[in-house]
């Protein structure tokens, strides 16, 4: 008994010295109307938006070390609940899905966390994903949310609804505590958002919609996590949330508590891309001038959406019509290179505000109007000031005389004097290099021969002459009912037509007429192939209306609906048809008279999926008889619903692989059994909205703006993780639904080619190969060069002297180097007074 006592005293003692340790790791997160203060202090935080599905675990450490080297303090992430709930009560926190870990992984590197649990994300995702092998459903929400009993729409006061959703967020709340990854246990996470952007639609629900969002509000804040709650976009949002802006710019921002700091979560660093649309572009320029006015207008929390975008790997992308790629022209690119000079350019401004970080949060403010937008703010403490001179003209640059100083301000752009005397930064002046990269052939083993390939067709007679499915009903269903398992579901129904059938009459000039939701169509009449019909991003529904010839009797029509995403946007978004909601109709024509049959209440029997999906068959090797069925012989070219095979080695080195899918037509791939993402490289980009000329950053952004590759494939380009490699031998799988030529098909890598080094008169021009060594240069001058990387040209003047051999002799054979821009080390220009002078570089690597 006495044994007991001791051994009882010892463990309460045990457990209290471990819970004195767990405080003393904890720290105090909380916030006034000037800051985010922790352990009492005012902080500049800077952070960066990277999503754990869009990346895999063997990239996220190199990632982080990026973001963290880039200067930020916090890495921002969504919590993706149909990724980790893809079916009720059955949760998924494997590989690329493992939250905690990538929590961890932040926390190793001594970063915080945002944690925005939602749990809707909007975020492009599909519904905002089930994933073919490795990946589950992806979301924003999981469709069998929509699909249950009682829940009449999302995000709204419904029982149903808000039941599911705290069960989840309460899910992710303990696992974090359990973990101790609260900042007030010791862990990372020092904000938690609740909902998303819900303020953009909240008046569409009415009082339902504000009655929600006070629930959503009094649900976290009985969570006890020990953090501050936020909301984006959310004006009025209840106490004690913080209300959040999202945008382009966020400079005009007020919060909506006196007592809240100003909070940018999305901060957006460029744009998605779709089907058929161009590849965005926000400069360098831009973006920083962005950053500068937000904190010279008293922000002190800057979140980077996106700072690394990846890959909507699988069926993760949404929209619909949303590519495979989510690059987002963030500062660290879809493969894991920096995007330079945008990461090196903002690197610098993170230096000089966290620099400022006492004055900005502490600082007396004082605003200066001079007119022709032009402006400066002063941040004055006791210790000293920092100052902010900005020109938001779009086309004109100003000079401002400025505390007995004169100061030239370009147009669109913010200088930074820390000490209000020196000008140190300027959002104009980029001193980075730029990068441009290159693919690069596989030099391994026999790869630079073409790929050997095999295929098999998809099984599509049962359907498409049998009519045989799953299930039937005397309807037309939404496709979202079959819990979105697939991309494909099968409508089938008879036109039985008896003799005396008024549409008969008409069947010399017969169309099959079927009202879609605009995603992809493929229509069969008796088995044969009528037609295909798609739309593009921001179309919700299409009309497909082709010739058909019928006879009497049975005529079997077999429609396959392929979605490319479900809607992840906008009010109601979840209650937006997929699939065919009809009607489905046979018009016959006699003379003026049109004789419509309807058969949209017929028995339709559906198949959801494909036959060489169903339990992986085709493209996961260790499928029983998974080499059954295939053959080396007769490779067709542009074969509708046909699978391809071949296997590959694993490209030499360390640099990012990727899949050249041109030739082909739409369809899916996957590499050893992992899904890269649906391909569509026939879908080509607008014609128009494309400009030949430099990219001018003045002026405010949109997504139009700067846009390139117009007239082109969307993305021809997949990723290949090469964590999802393995030594030896590699399988890849093609279904191809359009029909292709896999004869194009090749492997290659991603390097940087040519890296174009610039730097103002008396910075430092750094330039690198990162890791390999600069072979050649090919240009250089220091005066007022003209044009872009890989289209310089002399200006009105440059230095007397030839720089490029005091730059070659500097720079070849060096993995890296540095040159100051001084007429000092490179000698007198003949420049006039008053030219803003700098030094660019051309170098191959």
């Amino acid at each position: 008994m006495a044994t007991l006592k001791h051994c009882s005293r010892a463990i309460l003692l045990c457990l209290i010295l471990q819970t004195l340790f767990n405080l003393s790791l904890a720290y105090r997160v909380s916030h006034d109307g000037r800051a985010i203060t922790i352990d009492g202090e005012r902080k500049i935080l800077l952070s960066g938006s990277i999503h754990y599905p869009r990346s895999t675990p063997g990239m996220w450490p190199d990632l982080i070390k990026k973001a963290k080297e880039g200067g930020l303090d916090a890495i921002e992430t969504y919590v993706f609940w149909n990724a980790h709930e893809p079916l009720r009560r059955q949760y998924d926190f494997t590989g690329n899905l493992d939250l905690i870990r990538f929590i961890k992984t932040i926390q190793d590197q001594g970063l915080y966390v945002i944690l925005r649990i939602g749990p809707y994300v909007c975020a492009e995702w599909n519904y905002g994903l089930e994933i073919f092998l490795y990946f589950p459903l992806i979301r924003g929400f999981p469709v069998w949310l929509h699909n249950m009993p009682g829940i009449e729409e999302l995000r709204t006061t419904n029982k149903v609804f808000m039941n599911e959703m705290q069960n989840f967020t309460t899910l992710i709340v303990d696992m974090a505590k359990k973990e101790k990854l609260f900042a007030s246990q010791g862990g990372p996470i020092i904000l938690a958002q609740i909902e998303n952007e819900y303020g953009n639609v909240m008046s569409d629900y009415g009082d339902a919609g504000k009655s929600y969002i006070n629930w959503c509000a009094k649900m976290a804040t009985s969570l006890d996590i020990g953090v501050p709650w936020i909301m984006c976009q959310e004006s009025d949002a209840p106490s004690p949330m913080i209300n959040t802006c999202n945008g382009f710019y966020c400079d005009q921002f007020t919060p909506n508590n006196p007592n809240s700091p100003k909070i940018w979560t999305e901060n957006w660093t460029g744009w998605f891309k779709s089907w058929g649309g161009k590849d965005p572009k926000r400069t360098a320029e831009d973006l920083a001038f962005a950053v500068a006015r937000f904190f010279q207008f008293g922000g002190t929390v800057q979140n980077y959406y996106m700072y690394h975008g990846g890959t909507n790997f699988g069926r993760t992308s949404g929209g619909p019509y949303l590519t495979t790629s989510y690059d987002y022209d963030a500062p660290i690119d879809e493969y894991g290179h920096l995007n330079q000079p945008k990461w090196g350019h903002l690197r610098e401004l993170h230096k000089l505000l966290k620099s400022m970080e006492k004055t900005l949060t502490h600082g007396n403010v004082t605003n200066t109007d001079y007119g022709n937008s032009v402006s400066a703010t002063v941040y004055a403490t006791e210790e000293g000031s920092s100052c902010f001179l900005a020109n938001e003209n779009q086309s004109e640059d100003s000079t401002i005389t400025f505390q007995g100083s004169s100061y030239n301000l370009p147009a669109w752009s913010v200088s930074i004097l820390p000490d209000c005397k020196t000008e140190e930064f300027n959002t104009a002046k980029v001193n980075t290099q730029t990068n441009v990269k290159v693919k690069r052939p596989n030099q391994a083993g026999n790869d630079q021969a073409p790929l050997q390939w095999k295929w098999r067709p998809e099984m599509i007679n049962d359907f498409v002459v049998r009519g045989k499915g799953h299930f039937a009903l005397n309807t037309l269903i939404d496709q979202k009912s079959t819990n979105d398992v697939s991309d494909y579901l099968w409508y089938m129904t008879n036109a039985d037509l008896k003799d005396d059938d008024p549409i008969l009459s008409g069947s010399s000039n017969m169309t099959l007429r079927i009202n879609s939701s605009g995603q992809v169509l493929h229509a069969y009449v008796n088995g044969n192939y009528v037609d295909s019909q798609w739309t593009k991003y921001g179309a919700s529904n299409d009309l497909f209306e082709r010739p058909v010839k019928l006879t009497r009797g049975k005529n079997q029509i077999s429609l396959l609906s392929a979605t490319v995403g479900l809607q992840n946007y906008g009010s109601k978004f979840d209650m937006v048809p997929n699939g065919i909601p009809g009607p489905v109709l046979l018009v016959g024509r006699v003379g003026d008279e049109t004789i419509i049959k309807d058969l949209s209440s017929h028995k339709w029997t559906y198949k959801v999926g494909l036959y060489g999906l169903d339990d992986k068959k085709f493209y996961n090797a260790k499928a029983a008889n998974s080499e059954r069925g295939w053959s080396s012989k007769n490779v067709p070219l542009n074969r509708r619903m046909t699978w391809y095979k071949t296997t590959f080695e694993v490209p030499l080195e360390n640099d990012p692989v990727v899949l050249n899918l041109q030739g082909m037509g739409k369809g899916f791939a996957w590499v050893n059994g992992y899904n890269l993402g649906r391909y569509w490289p026939t879908y080509l980009a607008e014609e128009d909205g494309c400009s030949t000329e430099s990219c001018d950053y003045r002026g405010p952004y949109g997504s139009d703006k700067c846009a390139y590759n117009c007239g082109n494939p969307s993305q021809i380009w997949y990723h290949v993780p090469r964590s999802w490699l393995k030594d030896g031998v590699n399988t890849l799988v093609l279904f191809e639904e359009f029909g292709g030529n896999p004869s194009q098909i090749n492997f290659q890598t991603v390097v940087v080619g040519t890296a174009c080094g610039q730097a103002h008169e008396n910075k430092t021009m750094e330039l690198t190969c990162h890791g390999r060594r600069i072979s050649e240069i090919k240009y250089a001058s220091f005066g007022d060069p003209q044009g872009a990387c890989g289209a310089f040209k002399k200006g009105s003047c440059e230095a007397e002297i030839d720089v490029l051999p005091l730059i070659e002799k500097q720079c070849v054979g060096k993995k890296s180097c540095s040159v100051e821009a001084s007429e000092a080390n490179l000698g007198a220009t003949s420049c006039v007074t008053g030219t803003v002078k700098r030094l660019v570089v051309e170098a191959l690597c």
